[in-house]
């Protein structure tokens, strides 16, 4: 059996009309946003009695999605928003942007920071990890040079 796509990556918010003005600012496009709750979704979860509200938002190219997911119940169970990213488990996602510099001006107004540094990976991608809305760590990649879209920054190591 393989993987036929990625479907979305969930990041869990307290704000969401904060969080969905953020990445809609970034470039992401908002396709729906919807309440869930009932026993299925404690389910599928395991966190049984939830009541959720979820905003789906899309990458331009539309292959991607970012589901932002804000709990009314049962009360948030920890918080891992300013773990180092040398922290286990899930941590961050990173988004390929025209120009870091101006994304990085657009995103300050909303109060992204730079976690520490914008570097330039061997003349291949300028990429910088930032704080966005409640701390949330996200990276940006900005190709530099004549490779393809596809290409990763680490693909040319193996």
């Amino acid at each position: 059996m393989t993987v036929k796509r990625m479907d979305n990556v969930g990041i869990v918010v307290e704000d969401l009309d904060a969080a969905i003005e953020f990445f809609t600012e970034l470039g992401l496009v908002l396709e729906g946003r919807m309440p869930i709750d009932g026993e299925w979704a404690g389910r599928v979860t395991g966190v049984r009695g939830q009541r959720v509200e979820i905003a789906m938002l899309r990458t331009p190219d539309g292959h991607s999605r970012l589901e932002l997911s804000r709990f009314d119940a049962p009360a948030i169970a920890s918080d891992h928003r300013t773990a180092p990213v040398n922290s286990l488990g899930y941590l961050r996602v990173m988004f390929a942007v025209e120009n870091i510099d101006d994304t990085l001006a657009q995103l300050s107004r909303l109060g992204a920071t730079v976690v520490d540094e914008v570097v330039n990976y061997e003349n291949i991608y300028r990429l910088c990890y930032i704080r966005g809305p409640e701390g949330i760590l996200i990276g940006l990649a900005q190709q530099l040079g004549q490779q393809t879209a596809e290409s990763h920054p680490l693909e040319h190591k193996r």
